[in-house]
Formats: C-alpha cells, sequence, structure tokens
C-alpha cells in the first residue's frame, strides 16, 4: 500500500521561507504529475503547483515568482519551496501524485494527509 507523505510545514513570519517535501512510502514503480495544493479555513481547495514526469511546472498566479516545484526522480521526492510568504498563504497544504505500483498495471491517484503552513507575526 503507497501512502504520500508531506513534511515541512510550520509557523513562519511574513517574507520568511518554508521548504515542503512530499515522498511516496510503499513499493513505487512509477509517479506522474505531482501538484500541491492547498485549502485555507472557509474555502475550496486549490492548486498551488504541478510539475510532470518530465519536469514542466505550472505554478497559480497567486504563487509566481514566490514558489518553486522541483523533483528528485532517483529519491521519489517533490517539494515545494515558499519564499516571500504572506499571511494569505496561512493554509493545510496537501501533496497529490499518479502513482503506480511495482507489479500493477495502472497508475493511481494518492494525497497526502496534509501539512499545516501557518504565516503570521
Amino acid at each position: 500500500q503507497v501512502h504520500l507523505v508531506e513534511s515541512g510545514g510550520g509557523l513562519v513570519q511574513p517574507g520568511g521561507s518554508l521548504r515542503l517535501s512530499c515522498a511516496p512510502s510503499g513499493s513505487v514503480a512509477e509517479i506522474e504529475a505531482v501538484g500541491w495544493y492547498r485549502q485555507a479555513p472557509g474555502k475550496e481547495r486549490e492548486l498551488v503547483a504541478v510539475i510532470t514526469s518530465l519536469g514542466r511546472t505550472n505554478y497559480a498566479n497567486s504563487v509566481k515568482g514566490r514558489f518553486t516545484i522541483s523533483r528528485d526522480n532517483a529519491k521519489n521526492t517533490v517539494s515545494l519551496q515558499m519564499n516571500s510568504l504572506k499571511p494569505e498563504d496561512t493554509a493545510v497544504y496537501y501533496c497529490n501524485a499518479g502513482i503506480r505500483e511495482v507489479g500493477a498495471a495502472l497508475h493511481y491517484d494518492y494525497w497526502g494527509q496534509g501539512t499545516q503552513v501557518t504565516v503570521s507575526s
């Protein structure tokens, strides 16, 4: 059974930085696109950034120029570097990936448990 595990959330002051990481546990054969989403209280979950298996990236307008998504295929890890954080970035951040397990023919969609990011002075 594959699980996505996120880490790196926390409390940071406005203007500060955090780095989130997402990695699967279990026997993974292939990982397709990986996305970071966030959900603030009372709001819908929104896509923050996505990276394809070939390394192509796309960002929400609200984070362009401040956030960078990257992946290390050798370690099956995807990171989200968040700089110049603002109070409106406060949310639970979720990792989402299409993963094919070892021995499986199809990819399935997986979500992490979420990690809290709070930007406050």
